[in-house]
């Protein structure tokens, strides 16, 4: 059955629940009339993914769609242009990206890996039953907004921290670290905050990230009313649990929206993310346009209104060197993939070694 046999209101009432709106109708309008349809990607395995047509699940194959690029591959939440008729059915090509959530691999190539497209909400689940880890945190907060989506924190496993003072502390010290963020807490076994966040998720589509242990799964059900996603225990000695969720699934919710559950990720490197370290970092970024020079490097320049931010005590030493870290480790990325940043880096190395060389000879001659 071809997209134009289908009419707008039909379409609507098929695919709405996983995001269908008039503007994905106005970009597939180019293949009306070529014997396709529209459909949403909700698992990729191995060449092939299983998608939500207006008459159900297909599955297809992505030969034609698996381009040297690995960014520009078929991922879960995709809106993919499919065959209406044949065996197998392929994925001709797929809507333009509204926002893709990507991180750098662990492979030398420093390449970058899709793991979910066309995202709203970042829901970033932290497990309570271990020590916050908040540059992990912020790590994972950077990808978030790099991504176009808007971030959410979800403290998990509310239950384990009974005395509301402490609890208080916890949220206090992710969301200095989360500046623009909501933070929620919420227990999948007293069912408190789940209300809220199904509220949240309720209006577009949501990616549920975090380490393995952190709950994702347990939570994924919670908002699902349902078990529907394997849960394995955790070990209490450090949180983490194994890989329940193996491949990137997007279920509707019974209260709308949209959910994409990820496997745990023990990597989150960054790729090219530059403006999401910006926008983890906001404030230091505002009292980096304060300072004398505007190059600061915020170490012994005079006039570091950064430097002073951190003496006076409004802005913890520990985000200052969390955000070093971050631009310092999304330049290296950058400069693999980018000849002339490479090119920039490597000059500016020959001139700080230069003035290094030239301060030591001065410092030397001075004694002499």
């Amino acid at each position: 059955m071809s997209f134009s046999s289908f009419s707008q209101a039909s379409l609507s009432h098929a695919l709405g629940p996983f995001g269908w709106d008039d503007a994905w109708a106005d970009e597939f309008t180019p293949y009306t009339d070529q014997g396709l349809v529209p459909g949403r990607v909700v698992r990729v395995d191995r060449g092939q993914c299983d998608v939500m047509t207006a008459d159900g699940i297909v599955r297809a194959d992505t030969a034609f769609v698996t381009p040297h690029d690995p960014l520009r591959v078929i991922c879960t939440g995709d809106w993919a242009v499919v065959e209406a008729h044949g065996t197998p059915r392929y994925v001709k090509t797929y809507l333009p990206r509204r926002t893709a959530f990507v991180r750098s691999t662990s492979s030398q190539r420093s390449e970058g890996q899709i793991l979910a497209a066309n995202v709203d909400h970042a829901i970033i689940a932290v497990s309570l039953a271990v020590e916050l880890d908040l540059g992990r945190i912020e790590r994972f907060l950077a990808l978030a907004w790099e991504s176009g989506a808007q971030p959410l924190v979800v403290l998990t496993k509310a239950d384990l921290v009974p005395d509301p003072v402490s609890l208080g502390h916890l949220v206090e010290d992710v969301e200095t670290s989360a500046p623009g963020v909501q933070v929620l807490t919420v227990s999948s076994l007293t069912g408190e905050g789940t209300d809220v966040l199904a509220a949240v998720v309720a209006g577009g589509t949501s990616v549920l990230l975090g380490i393995s242990g952190a709950g994702k799964s347990t939570l994924a059900n919670a908002l699902l009313g349902s078990e529907v996603m394997e849960v394995q225990e955790t070990r209490d000695v450090d949180g983490k649990g194994r890989h329940t969720t193996t491949t990137r699934n997007l279920l509707a919710l019974p209260g709308g929206g949209v959910l994409i559950d990820t496997p745990g990720l023990r990597g989150v490197g960054l790729f090219d993310a530059e403006a999401g370290v910006g926008q983890v970092f906001s404030e230091i970024e505002e009292f980096a346009r304060q300072c004398r020079f505007h190059d600061c490097a915020h170490e012994a320049e005079p006039g570091c209104a950064v430097r002073a931010a951190v003496a006076s005590g409004e802005l913890p030493e520990r985000r200052l060197e969390s955000y070093r870290k971050l631009l310092r480790e999304n330049q290296r990325i950058v400069a693999k993939t980018d000849a002339r940043l490479r090119s920039e880096i490597r000059r500016d190395w020959r001139l700080r070694s230069a003035e290094g060389r030239a301060n030591y000879a001065a410092k030397r001659g001075g004694r002499g």
